[in-house]
């Protein structure tokens, strides 16, 4: 048997009687619990009407007017291809929103903000699933990175420095620097929902470094050491590189200061009929393959095991890349991902 009255299928007057009513038993003295049992509602519409009359006294009860709020509504065509192309084109704090991220209250305050309409998170949410639009973890980029640095990279740099590799028969290589540290967690775990597995690993904290250089031929040198990255360092690394190549090494590097360093300039200059040095565009890492055999080197040869010393490490580390020299296909195919594939 139904035991509550469905406010939404009565009249406006009737609504508006029975809220009156409901509140005037309340404030003679029934509990807001008794006046809902006794007139057929929720409780919880007992304390709204109760607020509202706190709030606006009994007249704030009468029945309104039904419909939108005046500038609420929906978006015509025209505005919402405008509103879809700005969240693509751009994030919230770059169009003066004081937002960092795309969410349903920013793309709300968006509409209300161009076209005087007010919608609520609800409605925004439902506008974002219509335009294809799906909840994301964003990738971080630096607000130094120029874009028009990295397009002419791709367009006109690149091509260009493949050219002129291809017309001295030199071998291009990407080289990159990376440190590793022993309390690095890569990967997942199963586990029951709600539990987060733990991993047991030793109280010291260790770390070693180590330096790569790959090409799309699938060749594969490397450095393991421990200490900072130094002139010393990179110039040891570039002689060992110099000595078992048959070509002329064009090696691409970031910016890191060591590779702009005076010294690294005067070696190369000493040894240009054997070596280049070319640097990317600033803050643009996911254009050098080489960050993703760093990627699988923190996933595979400490994600899979727990080194409990520097030198197990070290161990780990020399003999995933010893293994990965012997499998030039899995260097070939880092060049598949889809950022670095312009360099396949």
């Amino acid at each position: 048997m139904k035991t509550k009255t469905d406010a939404r299928k009565l009249d406006q007057a009737t609504q508006a009687y029975l809220r009156k009513t409901v509140v005037e038993a309340v404030r003679d003295g029934m509990t807001q619990t008794a006046a809902a049992k006794t007139y057929k509602v929720s409780v919880r519409a007992v304390s709204k009407w109760m607020k509202t009359a706190r709030e606006g006294g009994l007249r704030a009860l009468r029945a309104g007017k039904r419909g939108r709020r005046a500038g609420s509504g929906r978006l015509n065509h025209r505005q919402a291809v405008g509103i879809r192309k700005m969240i693509i084109k751009r994030m919230p704090d770059q169009l003066a929103l004081p937002f960092y991220l795309w969410t349903r209250e920013s793309v709300a305050q968006l509409i209300e903000r161009e076209y005087g309409i007010t919608v609520s998170a609800t409605t925004a949410g439902r506008y974002l699933k219509a335009w294809g639009m799906s909840a994301q973890k964003p990738v971080r980029r630096a607000y130094e990175r120029n874009d028009a640095a990295i397009e002419r990279w791709l367009n006109e740099d690149y091509p260009q420095i493949a050219k002129e590799a291809k017309r001295e028969q030199a071998t291009i290589y990407w080289g990159d620097e990376m440190g590793l540290r022993s309390d690095h967690v890569s990967g997942t775990s199963f586990a029951l929902k709600g539990q987060t597995p733990i991993v047991r690993a030793t109280g010291k904290r260790f770390s070693c470094n180590m330096i790569s250089a790959i090409t799309n031929r699938g060749e594969l040198s490397f450095m393991v050491f421990e200490g900072t990255f130094k002139n010393a360092t990179f110039i040891e690394f570039l002689k060992r590189m110099l000595k078992q190549a048959t070509r002329k090494i064009y090696l691409i590097v970031d910016g890191h200061p060591v590779h702009r360093s005076v010294a690294i300039k005067q070696f190369v200059a000493e040894h240009a009929d054997r070596l280049r040095l070319i640097r990317l565009p600033g803050y643009c890492p996911e254009l050098n393959p080489d960050e993703l055999l760093n990627q699988d080197v923190k996933t595979n040869a400490l994600g899979k095991s727990r080194p409990t010393n520097k030198a197990a490490m070290i161990r780990h580390v020399r003999s995933h890349l010893h293994r990965r020299q012997k499998e030039p296909h899995v260097i070939r195919n880092l060049f598949n991902e889809k950022h670095v594939r312009y360099a396949a």
